[in-house]
C-alpha cells in the first residue's frame, strides 16, 4: 500500500458519506453507507496488522500507521475522512473499530500539529473526546491509547472520578466546581504548554517543592513563565531571617509531605499535608488573574481546571491560608510569545528559546538538533511518571498507582476503591460499602449465625437512638464514649425538648429492656446478638474500614447466673473471633487480655484477638469481648430471684466484630495488583475466561464454559462465567486479579479441543492445566490449599517478628524493626507504669525517625500498646 494508493481508496465512496451526501439520502441508505464505512475500517485495519508484521520484529511493539512505520499524510486524512464519515452514520447501525485503528484514530486527533493545519489548536481533551466518542468501543478502550508517539496514555473518564482520585473526591466532597480531564502525560509546565494547550486568558502551572533546614518547606505554584529565584524568593518575597537555602526536595520529601510523585504535583495536593502543617503553599499573583488555572490532581496525564477564586475557596475550605507573590516573567519570554512554535518538550533551553525568538521576530523557524542522549533522557522522564500498569496494553483501566512497600496508606486507598470495595460519600468519615465488600460481610454473618445458634444465641434488634438519660447513667461508661457521641438536637425546623444520641454502642439502650424481661433464675442465661450500624464521632482522620464514624458489627449481650458462666461466654466469643481470622480471614490473631487501662469503659475485663500488620509492624485490635461484671447490673437493676428466692445482681458479657475485619485483610493478604483474597471470604471463588478470537466466537465457547460452570456449582463453588463481550480476555484477566478472585479459569480453543482448562491461582500465580472431568473436585482441593498456605504464610511472617526481651534500651528498637515484642509484665495495678512506657516509647520512635509528632492519618500509633 502507498500513500498515493490510500488517498484514492478515499473517494470510494467515503468521502461523499462524509462530506456530499444529504440527510435525505442518508436516511434512505443508512444501512447501504453504514456498510461501507464498517468496511473501510475493516480494511483499514487489515492493512494495519498487515504493516506492523512487515516492520516490526514480532517481540517489539506494533506502529500504528498504514505506511511504513511512522505516521504520514495517509494516516492522517483516512482518520479525518474515517471519523466524519462515522459521525454521520453513527446511531444509524452498529459500529464498531479494533484496538489498533482506535490507536490510530486517537494517536491523528490528539496531534497537535494536526490539530493546528485543522484550524482547531484550542480545541480541548474533552472535545476530542467526544468526537472519537461516535465510535463505541473508542470510549471504552481509551485509558489504553498511545498518544503521539509517546509512552503516556490518556486516562479514562472513569480514572478521573471521584471515586478514583484523592484530589477529586475532595473538590466534591467540598462542592468546589471544576473539571478534571486527561492528556498525554507532562512532567513540567513547560511540557504542558506544548502539549496540552489552552485558551491565552487560562493557564497552567509550575510547581517548585523547596526544603530549608530553617525555614521549613515551602510549595511554590507559579505560572510557566514565571521567573523563579531562590535566592531572591527568600530573601525578597517571602521575608525569611537570618540564612536562606532553598534547595529543591527529593521525591521520598514530596511522597511524605504531599502525597505524590515528581511531576504530578500541583496546588491541590496541598490537602495532603493538613494534620502535618509543615508545607507553606506560596501562589504567583499572576495566576489569580487568569480565567481558569490548569493543575495536576497527583497524577501527570491529567489537569483540574478551576477558576482562581475556587481555588482560593478550596484552600480556605480545608485550612490552608496560601502566601500571594508577584513573581516576574522570564527575560524577553513574556506572555503568549514565549510559546510560539510550541517548541518540543524535549528540546534543550538554548534551542527552544532559539525558536520562540526566530518566530516571535517573524523570521523562519529553524529546526532544532536534538542530541540522542537527551532526547532519551527526556523521554525516559515522562515514560517513568506514568504507572505502567495503567498504560501497558489490554489491562483494566483501572490499576493501581501505588506499590505497597513504597506508600502502604495510598496503595490501601487504591485498593479498596479500585478493586470496588468502597466509594466514597459526602459525608467525612461515612463510605458506601458495594457489593464486592457487602457480600464478605454477608460471609462472615452466615458463617457466624450459625456458630451462635450453636451456643443458643438468638439475632434481635433494639433501635438507633438512646435518651440522655439511660446512655448518661453508667459514669464511667459515658465517659468512655462522650467525644464520639453523635446527637440529634433538631426536627425539622424546630429544637428537641432533649437531646437524643445515636448508639456508639448499645448497652444502655438493651439494658433497661433487659431489666423488665429478667425476674428470676430461671429467664437466665439471657443470650442475644445483633447486626447494626454503629457512630463513633471520629476526630482523627477516618480511613475505610479501619477508623470510620459509621460501620457495621455484631454486638452479642448476655445475661448470666454467675461470673464463671459469664466468663465461659467471654471466651467462647472470643474464640469465634479467632476463628473467624483464622479460619475465614487466613490471618493469624493473637489472643490476650486488655490492661486495666485499655479495658472496655464501665467493664469489669475486656479480652482480645490482635492481629500483626506487616507493612507497619504494628498490631491491630481485631474484636474483643468484654466481661462486664455487674456494674450493668446494678446501674439499669438487672436482678433476679435465685433458686432461694434471694435477690441477685446479673452477670453480663458483650462482644464485638466490625467491618474492619475487611480492612486487616486488605492490608495483610493485598499485593500491587490489588486484593488477595482468601477464598473461604472471596465473593467469588472462581471465575471462568474465554479466550474469543476471529477463529472461535463467544458463542462457540459458551457451551462449554457452561458445561464447566455447572460443575463448579455442583461442587459448592461461588462461581461466575464472564461471558461479557465487550472486554477482550487481557481485561478480564486484570479485572478479576485486581478484585482479588482466588482461581481464574481459561477457556480457550486449544482447551475445547483436549478437554482441559487451566487454571490459575491468584495468591501463587500458579498456572495449571488440567482436564475437566471432575473439574469441581479439583478446584474445591485447590480452594483449601490455598486457604491453609495463605494462613501458614501470614502465621509465618507474624512469627518471624516475635521477639522476647528484658530490658527497655531493645524495647523501642525492637519495635522499629517492626517486631512485636515479649516482655516481663507488672500488672495492671501499676498503670503510671503502662502511661510511661506508651509516651517514652512514643517519644524515642519519632526521635529515631527524625520526626517532632506522628501523623494523625495512620491507622496504628508509634506508641507501644499493651496487651
Amino acid at each position: 500500500a502507498t500513500i498515493d494508493g490510500w488517498v484514492e481508496s478515499l473517494s470510494s465512496g467515503l468521502i461523499e458519506i462524509a462530506y456530499v451526501v444529504t440527510e435525505d439520502r442518508l436516511k434512505s441508505n443508512e444501512i447501504t453507507f453504514a456498510t461501507i464505512v464498517r468496511d473501510f475500517a475493516r480494511t483499514v485495519e487489515d492493512q494495519l496488522v498487515k504493516n506492523a508484521a512487515a516492520v516490526v520484529p514480532p517481540s517489539s511493539p506494533s506502529p500504528s500507521s498504514l505506511v511504513g512505520s511512522g505516521i504520514t499524510a495517509a494516516d492522517v486524512l483516512v482518520v479525518i475522512v474515517l471519523v466524519a464519515a462515522t459521525t454521520r452514520v453513527h446511531g444509524r447501525a452498529a459500529l464498531t473499530v479494533s484496538d489498533r485503528t482506535d490507536t490510530l484514530i486517537h494517536t491523528v486527533l490528539t496531534n497537535s500539529a494536526v490539530r493546528d493545519a485543522m484550524g482547531d489548536s484550542r480545541v480541548t481533551p474533552d472535545e476530542v473526546r467526544m468526537v472519537e466518542g461516535v465510535i463505541p468501543q473508542l470510549a471504552d478502550t481509551m485509558a489504553n491509547l498511545k498518544v503521539s508517539g509517546g509512552d503516556g496514555a490518556v486516562p479514562t473518564d472513569a480514572e478521573l472520578s471521584a471515586d478514583n482520585n484523592a484530589i477529586v473526591a475532595k473538590l466534591v466532597e467540598l462542592d468546589i466546581m471544576a473539571k478534571t480531564y486527561g492528556h498525554v502525560a507532562c512532567m513540567t509546565g513547560e511540557e504542558l504548554v506544548t502539549n496540552v494547550p489552552v485558551p491565552p486568558t487560562e493557564s497552567h502551572t509550575k510547581n517548585l517543592f523547596f526544603k530549608d533546614k530553617k525555614h521549613g518547606m515551602f510549595l511554590v505554584t507559579v505560572s510557566p513563565d514565571a521567573e523563579v529565584n531562590t535566592k531572591s524568593l527568600g530573601k525578597d518575597m517571602l521575608g525569611l531571617e537570618g540564612k536562606v537555602n532553598l534547595r529543591l526536595a527529593g521525591e521520598d520529601v514530596l511522597m511524605e509531605k504531599l502525597g505524590c510523585k515528581k511531576g504530578c504535583v500541583g496546588p491541590l495536593a496541598i490537602v495532603n499535608n493538613v494534620g502535618m502543617n509543615d508545607v507553606t503553599l506560596v501562589l504567583d499573583e499572576n495566576l489569580l488573574k487568569v480565567s481558569a488555572i490548569h493543575s495536576h490532581p497527583l497524577r501527570n496525564d491529567a489537569s483540574t481546571v478551576l477558576k482562581p477564586d475556587a481555588l482560593l475557596g478550596y484552600l480556605k475550605r480545608i485550612g490552608v491560608e496560601p502566601v500571594v507573590v508577584d513573581f516576574p516573567k522570564k527575560d524577553g519570554e513574556g506572555g503568549a510569545e514565549k510559546w510560539t512554535g510550541k517548541p518540543p518538550a524535549s528540546r534543550p533551553k538554548e534551542a527552544a528559546a532559539t525558536g520562540a525568538a526566530g518566530a516571535a521576530s517573524g523570521g523562519k523557524k529553524p529546526k532544532p538538533k536534538i542530541a540522542k542522549k537527551e532526547r532519551k533522557e527526556g523521554e525516559k522522564k515522562v515514560k517513568d511518571t506514568t504507572n505502567k500498569k495503567v498504560t501497558k496494553k489490554g489491562e483494566t483501566l483501572l490499576a493501581l498507582q501505588w506499590k505497597k512497600e513504597e506508600n502502604f496508606p495510598m496503595w490501601y486507598s487504591d485498593v479498596i476503591v479500585l478493586s470496588e470495595m468502597i466509594s466514597y460519600y459526602d459525608i467525612s468519615g461515612c463510605y458506601i460499602l458495594r457489593p464486592w465488600s457487602y457480600k464478605m460481610w454477608e460471609l462472615i454473618q452466615d458463617w457466624f449465625n450459625e456458630q451462635i445458634r450453636a451456643l443458643d444465641v438468638e439475632n434481635s434488634y433494639f433501635p438507633l437512638f438512646v435518651s440522655q438519660d439511660r446512655l448518661e447513667k453508667e459514669k464511667d461508661h459515658v465517659e468512655g464514649f462522650a467525644p464520639e457521641v453523635a446527637w440529634v438536637t433538631k426536627s425539622g425546623d424546630g429544637e428537641l425538648a432533649k437531646p437524643i444520641a445515636v448508639r456508639p454502642t448499645s448497652e444502655t439502650i438493651m439494658y433497661p429492656a433487659f431489666s423488665d424481661w429478667i425476674k428470676s433464675h430461671r429467664d437466665l442465661p439471657l443470650k442475644l446478638n445483633q447486626w447494626s450500624n454503629v457512630v463513633r464521632w471520629e476526630f482523627k482522620d477516618p480511613t475505610p474500614f479501619l477508623r470510620t464514624r459509621e460501620f457495621l458489627w455484631q454486638e452479642g449481650h448476655t445475661v448470666h447466673v454467675s461470673h464463671d458462666d459469664a466468663d465461659v461466654m467471654v471466651m467462647q466469643a472470643l474464640d469465634l473471633y479467632r476463628q473467624v481470622y483464622e479460619d475465614l480471614l487466613a490471618i493469624p490473631v493473637i489472643p490476650g487480655y486488655k490492661t486495666e487501662k485499655e479495658k472496655f469503659a464501665g467493664g469489669h475485663q475486656t479480652t482480645t484477638v490482635e492481629a500483626y500488620i506487616p507493612m507497619s509492624g504494628r498490631a491491630i485490635q481485631g474484636a474483643t469481648s468484654h466481661n462486664l461484671g455487674q456494674n450493668f447490673g446494678k446501674m439499669f437493676d438487672i436482678t433476679y430471684q435465685d433458686a432461694e428466692g434471694k435477690s441477685q445482681i446479673a452477670w453480663q458479657t458483650s462482644w464485638g466484630l466490625t467491618t474492619r475485619t475487611l480492612g486487616v485483610m486488605i492490608m495483610v493478604h493485598g499485593d500491587d495488583t490489588g486484593l488477595v483474597l482468601p477464598p473461604r471470604i472471596a465473593p467469588l471463588q472462581a471465575v471462568i475466561v474465554p479466550i474469543v478470537s476471529k477463529k472461535i466466537t463467544m458463542a462457540d465457547v459458551t457451551p462449554y464454559c457452561e458445561s464447566v460452570l455447572k460443575s463448579l456449582l455442583d461442587a459448592g463453588i461461588r462461581a461466575k462465567f464472564d461471558d461479557r463481550d465487550t472486554y477482550n480476555p487481557g481485561w478480564k484477566y486484570n479485572h478479576w486479579e485486581q478484585k482479588g478472585v482466588p482461581v481464574r479459569i481459561e477457556v480457550g480453543p486449544r482447551d475445547i479441543d483436549n478437554k482441559q482448562v487451566r487454571l490459575v491461582v491468584r495468591a501463587t500465580g500458579e498456572k495449571v492445566d488440567n482436564s475437566v472431568d471432575d473439574i469441581g473436585k479439583v478446584v474445591k482441593d485447590k480452594l483449601d490449599f490455598v486457604q491453609t498456605d495463605m494462613l501458614e504464610k501470614a502465621r509465618a511472617v507474624r512469627d518471624s517478628h516475635l521477639v522476647q526481651i528484658t530490658e527497655w534500651k531493645d524495647f523501642v528498637p525492637e519495635i522499629e524493626k517492626h517486631n512485636l515484642v515479649l516482655t516481663p509484665w507488672c500488672g495492671g495495678e501499676h498503670q503510671d507504669w503502662e502511661e510511661w512506657v506508651k509516651e517514652k516509647s512514643r517519644e524515642e520512635s519519632l526521635a529515631a525517625r527524625g520526626e517532632e509528632d506522628e501523623d494523625e492519618r495512620a491507622a496504628t500509633s508509634v506508641a507501644a500498646k499493651t496487651l
